[in-house]
């Protein structure tokens, strides 16, 4: 794709001794949210991990902005404009929200209109903007996880699973979240089960399968098309 902001091109990655990833090529167009789907166990948190460097790449070019990162450490590849939010959330519960927003922004203070930006997408952090991480509820924690990733503006993020186990109103808060990101010009590559929220988001879609990628095309090829969701996941993915 002649605007990919990023292209894996013939990724292979292992994990110890077994073969996680196999060949893997796709591309996310820069300012669009590309979804990254697949049963569970397919890679694709692999993928999201061995893109921010976490996990190193034995083999294929992971090209961003047209550079080949795959070699880089994480800290190197954060610096370029990326930001990870994982499946995990990876924040500190004996910190305050202030502090895991402090940790995030490297560059220096948060600027207000982004901090704005944030309190007006997850309410509840200004709130506890003083209180421990630790206190907060799930759907809280998550809300901390992405506000974590948007406290500079990141070229791209690499967002895994971030409604899984939330009330369906924080969904849509997330929703309006990624909508924003995204009206602001930053690209996303998002790994999600939710289908509601990958058709809400999405404008293209890569789904993978046993470690590699089987389809691409435009989510709403996807959404649309429930025999090709059953071939190519095992299931209708119909959103009532």
């Amino acid at each position: 794709m002649s605007d990919a902001i990023l292209s894996l091109k013939n990724v292979a990655t292992d994990i110890a001794q077994y073969h996680i990833l196999h060949d893997v090529s796709f591309d996310v167009p820069r300012g669009k949210v590309t979804m990254l789907l697949g049963r569970n166990g397919a890679g694709k948190t692999t993928t999201l991990r061995t893109v921010m460097g976490l996990w190193a790449a034995r083999a294929g070019q992971v090209m961003f902005n047209g550079e080949d990162i795959a070699a880089q450490p994480p800290a190197r590849i954060a610096r370029k404009g990326l930001a990870i939010v994982p499946e995990d959330m990876g924040i500190f519960g004996d910190l305050t929200v202030q502090e895991n927003m402090a940790l995030a922004a490297v560059s220096g203070p948060i600027a207000a209109d982004r901090l704005e930006l944030i309190f007006t997408a997850f309410p509840p952090l200004k709130t506890f903007w003083d209180m421990p991480a630790g206190n907060l509820s799930g759907g809280q924690k998550q809300m901390l996880a992405v506000a974590r990733a948007m406290a500079e503006d990141r070229q791209l993020y690499l967002i895994d699973e971030p409604s899984k186990g939330l009330a369906p109103a924080i969904v849509s808060t997330l929703v309006w979240a990624m909508k924003s990101l995204k009206g602001a010009g930053a690209s996303i590559l998002m790994v999600e089960q939710n289908f509601a929220m990958a058709r809400a988001l999405g404008d293209y879609a890569a789904v993978m399968d046993d470690g590699r990628i089987v389809w691409t095309g435009t989510m709403d090829e996807l959404a649309n098309d429930t025999a090709l969701q059953e071939n190519l996941m095992g299931l209708s993915m119909e959103v009532a």
